[in-house]
């Protein structure tokens, strides 16, 4: 198992917290790596543009970072940031880090005028070409090229890493923040495969094992789908579904549930869609998962979501208040992050349930496969 903690506030606050929150649930980890994923961006030393794409990630060698930085210029991305973690190197574990990197860039003047589409193409485009070459010299590693993300992916325990880059000194905030402490079973030791996993804005993490894993990803590999790439995890086609639901069939939120653990015959037989969701369940039957999971997720808008399988084996609750949300593997996690909230409103949900704090973070969302889903009326 794994721990997962997940933090979402209006006023941006420093990834440390939930850090210590990691720290509370120690005993479900065992430091082979950690990832975070920040949302909602607030620099101390920089105005920043939400529109300008951040690019984060590590150059192992000096070789590597003028090979990225030579790529960006070519490309025509202009540098607007280049943050500089203030490194405590004693406390990184590994040593070939020349240089973890985050840096915020203007597109290229011939996107100015372009889709939000084809500037979403872009970046992914970009972000696979420096994997490519990260791939080929094994001296690069990009974790994300996205507006107002940033990504940090390291071995060692979660305030290990904090005080090594830090993140306790107030100069990244953010609005979400979202960690894995990961327990290294069933792949060696590999940066890639800490969670969380993104793809075109879209971020999930994971607290199980996929046992259908194989059949899973050779149906996304068969879709020729940019991005669609690495599984040095299982749990990575999470966020590969939640794309597919999201951005190529154009579903709500709430039909991921209904593709990753349909309800069974008899329960369709009886649901208002359920001629709409057989048909969906039959079209995406090798997307259905096999637990246990539970599973984390934010998207663009910072909506934040938390769903479980059917087994419900891998605990996870939410808690909080209005305007402050957490999302912990443990109680113990969202006591750490929001210790000021009733407890007794805590929700953990059963499998039929999807959560979601919405953008405006007033209250949950809690959504049940058995409701209605607001599809368009050509649907």
């Amino acid at each position: 198992m794994c721990r997962l903690a997940l933090k979402t506030a209006r006023e941006p606050f420093s990834p440390y917290e939930v850090l210590t929150a990691m720290e509370a649930m120690q005993e479900g980890y065992d430091g082979s790596g950690l990832g975070l994923l920040l949302r909602g961006i607030e620099f101390d030393d920089f105005k920043y543009n939400p529109r300008f794409p951040i690019l984060s990630g590590i150059a192992h060698t000096e070789k590597a970072w003028q090979r990225l930085v030579k790529f960006m210029e070519n490309r025509g991305y202009e540098l607007k940031h280049d943050h500089r973690y203030h490194m405590g190197p004693d406390l990184i574990e590994t040593e070939d880090r020349f240089r973890y990197f985050l840096r915020a860039y203007r597109m290229p003047e011939r996107f100015r005028d372009k889709s939000q589409e084809e500037r979403e193409e872009e970046l992914l485009k970009t972000r696979l070409a420096l994997g490519k070459i990260g791939d080929a010299n094994n001296n690069l590693t990009v974790f994300s090229f996205w507006p107002d993300v940033v990504m940090v992916k390291e071995v060692g325990w979660p305030l290990q890493i904090g005080d090594a880059l830090c993140l306790h000194d107030n100069q990244i905030k953010a609005r979400i923040c979202m960690a894995q402490g990961r327990q290294n079973t069933n792949y060696g030791i590999n940066l890639n495969a800490c969670h969380p996993f993104f793809l075109q804005g879209i971020a999930t993490m994971t607290n199980g094992e996929n046992t259908a894993f194989v059949p899973i990803k050779e149906w996304l590999l068969g879709k020729n789908i940019p991005g669609y790439i690495g599984y040095h995890s299982d749990s990575e086609v999470f966020t590969h579904i939640l794309h597919y639901t999201l951005k190529k069939l154009k579903l709500p939120l709430a039909a991921y549930k209904h593709i990753i653990t349909p309800l069974n015959p008899t329960e369709l037989g009886k649901h208002p869609q359920g001629d709409f969701l057989k048909g969906l369940r039959e079209a995406c039957k090798r997307l259905i998962i096999d637990g246990p999971n539970a599973v984390i997720g934010t998207l663009p808008d910072e909506s934040c979501l938390l769903v479980m399988d059917q087994k419900k084996l891998r605990p996870a609750t939410v808690g909080g208040h209005e305007g402050e949300w957490a999302i912990a593997s443990e109680i113990c996690g969202i006591d750490a992050m929001i210790p000021n909230r009733d407890p007794s409103l805590d929700f953990q949900p059963m499998r039929e349930h999807t959560v979601i704090i919405p953008p405006d973070r007033k209250e949950l969302t809690i959504w049940s496969q058995h409701d209605p889903l607001p599809l368009p009326q050509a649907a």
